[in-house]
């Protein structure tokens, strides 16, 4: 693509008053952005109105600065790319969104984003060790099986998904609501360059778009139609993830949701979309055989351990962890079940807590973690 038409479609982008839909309107009566230039104003105002045909007559302000912006940071390394919706390498399965990007930004490795295996994980910022945990063993036995795993770089469940396809040295794809030249949240800055390696980084955002809230739900769809379905690991009924879900759904693709304790806020969603029709799962196993995905790619190495990779158990059975049970308990619960003291309890608990096997939620109560 020429600096040319780059400046056309990003001029279309920058334009004020014209959003996705009037872009695409446009594109779709008038074809690529130069044509759309091209038009009368006449032709423009039965278009979009009077005041973004108006707008559509003169370049924005700073569209000069923001291509040369575009182009320096295109000509810093080869994994980045610009892609329009004309482009024979725009993933397909976007194209049949009813609101598909007009551009994506993308940094790391294209064949990503045709990877013949894609399946999201998203799931609450705020998850529980237990859910962490299931988001990062589910996609490590997801990529050990050929899956690439598309999220949002978010805290939590997110990052999560993506450190555990990486462990599995799968292709991961990390779709944000920010432009490719600032990573948000700062703390996964070393994460993102783990997955440009391996995957990719994916935005429709222009470069210096800062984390503004109303982009994160709406990148969501885009999570959505990249993948042949969504996995929710935890999620408040009220939250970005079960966004996703629906997204999937209306696009026809499959939705799996982790059951969890009654007990834990971040399950309602989770339940909820059971009720409604997502497939319960238990396993990465029971996803691989809804996608009918059967093999491991050639070379997977067998020493990884099992597709639901954590373990289970302590080699010897632990009297504590069986009194904890799988829901959050609490300190003063757990002393009255097991008759230990304070001391003892306290030192025991944090044994476990260093060996992997329980964890700590707000509030001061403790979980167990594994499958048992």
């Amino acid at each position: 693509m020429t600096s040319n038409e780059l400046g056309n479609w990003l001029r279309l982008l920058l334009t004020p008053g014209v959003g996705n839909e009037s872009a695409r309107k446009l594109l779709a009566t008038f074809g690529l952005p130069e044509a759309v230039f091209r038009q009368s104003p006449p032709a423009l105002r039965a278009m979009v109105g009077p005041k973004a045909a108006q707008a559509l007559l003169t370049p924005p302000d700073d569209l000069d600065a923001a291509v040369g912006r575009l182009l320096a940071w295109l000509a810093e390394a080869p994994d980045r790319h610009v892609l329009t919706l004309d482009d024979p390498r725009f993933p397909p399965e976007l194209l049949e969104m009813a609101d598909p990007p007009l551009l994506l930004y993308v940094m790391g490795q294209l064949d990503a984003l045709h990877h013949p295996r894609r399946l999201a994980i998203v799931g609450s910022r705020n998850p529980t060790p237990q859910g962490e945990a299931n988001a990062r063993q589910f996609a490590t036995a997801l990529g050990q099986a050929g899956v690439c795993v598309v999220s949002g770089l978010a805290l939590g469940v997110d990052g999560a998904a993506h450190e555990g396809a990486l462990l599995a040295d799968a292709p991961t794809i990390a779709v944000v609501g920010t432009g490719l030249d600032r990573v948000y949240p700062k703390r996964h800055l070393s994460l993102a360059h783990r997955i440009v390696a391996r995957g990719a980084l994916v935005s429709e955002y222009p470069l210096g778009t800062p984390p503004l809230p109303a982009h994160f739900p709406q990148r969501n769809r885009i999570i959505a139609g990249l993948s042949q379905g969504t996995l929710v690991v935890e999620a408040a009924v009220q939250s970005g993830s079960l966004i996703t879900a629906r997204l999937a759904a209306e696009q026809g693709r499959e939705v799996f949701a982790i059951p969890g304790s009654i007990h834990a806020p971040q399950s309602r969603g989770c339940h909820a979309l059971i009720r409604q029709g997502a497939k319960l799962v238990e396993s990465a196993q029971d996803i691989l055989e809804d996608l009918r995905i059967t093999a491991a790619p050639a070379g997977a190495s067998a020493d990884r351990g099992s597709p639901d990779a954590a373990p289970s158990q302590p080699a010897d059975p632990d009297p504590l962890l069986d009194a904890m049970g799988f829901d959050p308990v609490s300190l003063d619960a757990l002393q009255a079940r097991t008759g230990l003291d304070t001391a003892t309890l306290q030192a025991r608990l944090l044994e476990l807590e260093l060996e992997g096997w329980v964890g700590r939620l707000p509030g001061g109560l403790l979980q167990r973690i594994g499958q048992g």
